[in-house]
Parts: structure tokens; C-alpha cells; sequence
């Protein structure tokens, strides 16, 4: 089931987003409600990393139960690598002088969103790749894809989550050159990325490259335009096509290739 929010109470005026040293403003309908839709996986001990990761997600005690002071606390040491469950490649992940996480602009993270839905496509054929044809008929029907929007790609693979081989075809620790999943083909994405001007690739598989990719001409491409890409989203089956407003945000780290994201969807009622 996918994990939604909704808030019937909850008003939204205008929400500022900060930066560089500028400020940009999305205004949302006054007196409005929305609900709010998590795409994220949780971070455990099943969480989906790439093959040759040479780690994985460690979550260790430090303090856990009642003080000497009579009270509880908790604390924990978290380990991952940037690259694994639901987050983001920055752009210098696959391009030396592309933008690294912290140096992301917040426009590019909360932004408009719109969905892509090749389900079926996929459902046939697991290597699928969204083709320009698939971009034109979605545009046939919903109209143009504006400049300074997210483009999120369906492909209902996170169904398969968390069992690694039905979700990359292939589980062999150390060996990523069976794997098999659908995403984007490099046709389409370089026409949303160049032509459309969309800021940033979302896809709900381990990639924004299909899974048989061995040169990654998808991740080369977006990291030359400064387009950052997220990976191992869920729930965009609870997404409507359009009117979406999508917050990315991922952890902060300074010269980082990547990193674990939140994301949300904000949806009017």
C-alpha cells in the first residue's frame, strides 16, 4: 500500500525557497489543503544498493533505555553509502565538473512534478526504455512539459522492493553486468533535459539507465546539463499526471556525488 499523508487542515499560503543568495517564491492557493504522498523506502537491513557496493546500510546503538536521571533516550550511529535506497545523484556522480549535492540549487529539488507512466510497457518488457515516442504521446495528452519541471518516470518496478533479484534482475554480490530494469532511454531523456528543459530525472528502479546499461549514457548526459536524478522512488502509483509539486530533498553533504533523499509529494485536494 503506498504511504500517504493527508491533511484536511493543514493551509499552505506561500512557500518561500531559499537559494545561493537569492530567493524564489512558489505561491500555493490560499486557504487551499493538500495531501502529502511519501515516495521514499525506508532505510533497514533490506535496503536495495547496487551491487558492487562494498557497503551497505548499518544502523548502531549507541544509547538506547532508561538514564541513571530516570528518563529514556536513544541514540544511534548511521552508515551508508550515498548511493542506495531512495536518493540522489548529483550531477558530478558522472560528471567531473557537474554540481555536487550541497551545491544543488533548491529551485531544481522543490519543484513541479509530472508523471511518465510506462507500467505496461514494462510489464511486458523489463529492459524498457522510455522512448521520445512515449514523451509525445504523454504531451499529446496532457500538454507540453514546462522548462523548470521534474520529470518522474513509472514504471511500477518498486512492486518488486525489497527482494534485490526480482528488483535488479541480478543479486550476485560484486557483479553488476546481468542486471535488468526498465527507466529512461537516452532519446527521451535528452529531450527532456535539453529540449524541455526538465531540472530534474525521477524513476521508481535502481537507475535513471536501464538496468543492462554498462555506460550509463543517461547519467553522462544529465550530469553534463547539471540535472541531478533519483532513484528507487515508490509509491507513484498514488500520484496523479500532472499538478504535482515535489520536494527532493537530500542529505546535505558537502562535495558529495549523492545522498540519501526524502521525497514528497504535495498534492491540491
Amino acid at each position: 500500500m503506498p504511504s500517504v499523508f493527508c491533511s484536511s487542515t493543514r493551509r499552505f499560503l506561500i512557500a518561500a525557497v531559499l537559494y545561493s543568495h537569492a530567493m524564489a517564491t512558489i505561491a500555493l492557493e490560499p486557504g487551499a489543503s493538500y495531501r502529502l504522498v511519501d515516495l521514499t523506502h525506508p532505510y533497514n537491513e533490506e535496503t536495495v544498493f547496487w551491487p558492487t557496493s562494498p557497503t551497505r546500510f548499518e544502523l548502531k546503538t549507541l544509547a538506547e533505555g532508561e538514564t541513571e536521571g530516570g528518563w529514556y533516550y536513544s541514540s544511534y550511529s548511521v552508515c551508508t553509502p550515498e548511493h542506495g535506497g531512495t536518493h540522489l545523484d548529483a550531477p558530478v556522480h558522472f560528471h567531473k565538473d557537474g554540481k555536487a549535492t550541497d551545491e544543488l540549487p533548491l529551485r531544481n529539488l522543490v519543484a513541479p512534478a509530472v508523471v511518465i507512466d510506462v507500467s505496461k510497457q514494462a510489464a511486458k518488457d523489463r529492459d524498457y526504455r522510455l522512448t521520445v515516442a512515449d514523451v509525445e504521446d504523454f504531451e499529446s495528452r496532457h500538454g507540453r512539459i514546462e522548462a523548470g519541471t521534474i520529470a518522474l518516470l513509472r514504471t511500477g518496478w518498486s512492486r518488486h522492493w525489497p527482494d534485490a533479484k526480482k528488483y535488479l534482475g541480478d543479486d550476485t554480490p560484486g557483479d553488476a553486468s546481468r542486471l535488468s530494469f526498465p527507466s529512461f532511454g537516452l532519446d527521451a531523456a535528452t529531450l527532456l533535459v535539453e529540449q524541455r528543459g526538465v531540472v530534474l530525472l525521477g524513476v521508481d528502479t535502481a537507475s535513471i539507465d536501464y538496468g543492462r546499461s554498462q555506460d550509463f549514457p543517461v547519467h553522462r548526459m544529465a550530469g553534463a546539463h547539471d540535472v541531478a536524478g533519483l532513484e528507487n522512488l515508490t509509491s507513484l502509483d498514488a500520484l496523479p499526471t500532472t499538478g504535482i509539486l515535489l520536494l527532493a530533498l537530500p542529505m546535505k553533504i558537502e562535495g558529495g556525488s549523492g545522498g540519501p533523499a526524502r521525497v514528497v509529494a504535495l498534492l491540491p485536494e
